[in-house]
């Protein structure tokens, strides 16, 4: 098999990242060891957020939320995006300061998206909270989609686009010959003038074969989903300082995560619930919205994602091999940004450059041999 760019990796950022230099005119090559979507891109609350941002990612956010916006622009379906607002709750006062020095603190630098609301107004987006709570940061914008409606509309855009998407293909070996990248794969050899590792939790793998390690740990958050009950609320709600997150879909069911860690098997290759965590996060949960007491739930589960040493991810090209560029570690929080690095990644793919600054996420401050120095 031959082709312009081989693709590792077939989560949402490894779709767009194929969709979109595809239809740039070059030809791609998909391959996903699993099945497409499996891991991080199928076990996600699918939050579309710009609240609460490391500036660093702010860019890539931002632009990502007008692409949101218009989803069906780009992938012919608008993946059940509801821009529904997030809010981020302060429970006490310390917590109430970090979300006002924040929010001043981005409206000097010109940002304006993130809003500081009071009580009064946080009770009208979500009258059951709890009365402990004191304010919060609003983004009337922001939301939430469907993962799945999600995964399919990028896979099906990027197949109509002529990605070649090959399934449960593992990938055991990766050089660089002359100008072309060998792959040697389950479903046979590969070769391609550009690689794109989004890899995920696999990622590292990914760079090892190719000749540049890097340091990466494996995130594995927990969900849960409640009966029916009930519409109670609007927005996405989130807790400042907790692990904690919670929002209620069409269907009336809950939807509560926010990063409390489940238990990773010994082989690396697949996550378990921890039932003693996922209880504090429940009971947090409870505590911030009463109304959610004795509701039963009826499904949990645990993904698995890359996660970097400062929670940035690793946008760019290697350092290391000529033809290779990195698009991995979002460490939770890459679901909003498929688009926007979809979109940069294929800049990179066609013309070796794009015009945001990707400085904070180089695949350097990971290298493991500067670890060692």
């Amino acid at each position: 098999m031959n082709a312009d760019l081989l693709v590792i990796g077939g989560g949402l950022h490894g779709l767009s990242a194929a969709l979109q230099s595809a239809r740039r005119g070059v030809s791609v090559i998909l391959v996903e060891r699993h099945f497409l979507g499996r891991h991080a891109s199928g076990a996600t609350a699918a939050g579309v957020r710009t609240l609460g941002r490391d500036p660093a990612e702010l860019p890539l956010s931002l632009e990502a939320a007008k692409t949101w916006h218009k989803m069906n622009a780009l992938v012919g379906d608008d993946c059940g995006f509801i821009a529904c607002g997030q809010l981020q709750v302060a429970e006490d006062e310390v917590a109430l300061a970090k979300i006002q020095a924040r929010v001043r603190g981005l409206e000097a630098k010109g940002f304006t998206h993130e809003k500081i609301i009071g009580r009064i107004e946080m009770r009208e987006l979500v009258p059951d909270l709890s009365p402990h709570c004191l304010g919060g940061a609003w983004v009337a914008g922001d939301g939430s989609a469907d993962p799945h409606r999600t995964i399919i509309a990028f896979r099906d855009a990027a197949l109509r686009a002529g990605v070649k998407v090959v399934e449960q293909c593992l990938l055991t070996g990766l050089q660089r010959r002359a100008s072309r990248w060998i792959a040697e794969t389950s479903a046979g050899v590969i070769e391609a003038g550009t690689v794109v590792n989004a890899g995920g939790a696999w990622a590292d793998r990914v760079a090892e074969l190719a000749g540049e390690p890097v340091r990466q740990s494996i995130r594995t958050s927990m969900m849960v989903v409640t009966e029916r009950t009930q519409a109670r609320v609007k927005p996405v709600v989130s807790s400042l300082g907790r692990k904690l997150s919670f929002k209620q879909t069409a269907q009336g069911t809950m939807v509560i995560g926010g990063g409390s860690q489940g238990r990773l098997a010994s082989d690396r290759q697949s996550a378990s619930v921890d039932f003693v965590a996922l209880a504090a996060s429940v009971g947090a949960a409870v505590r911030l919205f009463p109304a959610l007491k004795g509701l039963r739930i009826v499904r949990t589960w645990a993904g698995m994602e890359a996660m970097t040493e400062d929670h940035l991810p690793v946008i760019g090209f290697s350092r290391k091999a000529t033809g290779l560029i990195h698009a991995f570690g979002f460490s939770g929080h890459g679901f909003q940004l498929v688009p926007s690095v979809g979109r940069v990644v294929a800049d990179l793919v066609c013309e070796g450059q794009t015009n945001l600054d990707l400085g904070a996420f180089d695949v350097e401050r990971l290298a493991k041999e500067r670890a060692v120095a």
